[in-house]
């Protein structure tokens, strides 16, 4: 079997992690019992995830030309992951304020930084992007980006996965060339006024789609007529931060290895499990082996 070739267009941000007993309420100063300092980003961390699960991944977003760019891009290279397409804009890098409770329950206030000034992709970027099996895109960069991104995978046929996560307005142009859309309930009823009572109801959107929610589980639909509930995979929770980039990755990863699209969310689920067990963002991304191991056939 030949090795998947995945493009992340995204975000890049320096993850600056709390841990405390519980998330303090607005005005409420609380002690925190542990933090990390981990490269973060939903683009960076799909990127990563990507590679662990077995991909090689190219990644196209931008960095700051501050402290925090020169240890983003080392560790993203030193993760195996493509970064000769990543951009240096002058000013400050993405970043990403986390408090983690002891349930593993996060609030999370992000400063895009360099992640706005991701715009105009280049006729090389455009080519790397054309030459990957599968493109993989959030919206925490702006969605101008992320179109042409998708328009370019589109008429490669390339298929295009999008993690629509924030929830923002999306252009039609930007839906018609979605193969897959991944998203949470807030971000369902965000797009369709519904939750996870009526997932189908996202398909108004796009072909394919997955609704993820948390411990219990995902639903897979599509307009064929496939809908699957996908339970979660038990573990104990330590973090969830990451939980949804390992998910998709890892579902980008083994769709483009030829795994049926409703066993690719299975064992993205055991990618998603096996993330919250770990603190942090990226460091908490599973590799393939303990993706297997937690992953359980229909």
């Amino acid at each position: 079997m030949s090795q998947t070739r995945v493009v992340v267009v995204g975000s890049a941000n320096m993850d600056l992690v709390a841990m405390a007993p519980s998330l303090p309420r607005p005005g409420e100063t609380m002690l925190g019992t542990d933090f990390v300092m981990v490269p973060g980003g939903k683009g960076a961390n799909q990127a990563i995830a990507a590679v662990r699960a077995g991909a090689s991944c190219a990644f196209l977003g931008a960095i700051g030309s501050d402290a925090f760019g020169v240890t983003l891009r080392a560790r993203i290279t030193a993760a195996g992951v493509d970064t000769g397409h990543l951009r240096v804009v002058y000013g400050a890098s993405g970043v990403a304020l986390v408090m983690v409770n002891a349930q593993g329950e996060n609030a999370i206030l992000v400063t895009p930084g360099a992640n706005d000034a991701l715009v105009g992709l280049t006729d090389e970027e455009l080519a790397t992007v054309r030459g990957a099996d599968v493109l993989v895109a959030q919206l925490e960069i702006p969605v101008q980006t992320v179109t042409a991104a998708a328009l370019a995978a589109r008429a490669a046929g390339t298929r295009v996965i999008l993690n629509a996560a924030p929830a923002r307005d999306l252009p039609p142009e930007l839906l018609q060339a979605v193969d897959l859309l991944v998203v949470n309930e807030g971000e369902a009823q965000a797009f369709t006024g519904r939750g996870r009572e009526e997932p189908r109801a996202l398909l108004d959107l796009v072909p394919r789609a997955v609704l993820t929610l948390g411990d219990a589980g995902a639903w897979y639909v599509d307009r064929d007529g496939t809908e699957v509930h996908v339970p979660a995979v038990g573990v104990d929770v330590v973090d969830s931060t990451a939980a949804g980039d390992a998910f998709t990755a890892a579902l980008a990863v083994g769709w483009g290895e030829g795994r049926d699209v409703v066993d690719a969310v299975r064992w993205a689920a055991a990618a998603g499990a096996a993330c919250v067990r770990k603190l942090g963002a990226s460091v908490a991304l599973p590799h393939r082996a303990e993706i297997d191991a937690l992953y359980a056939p229909g």
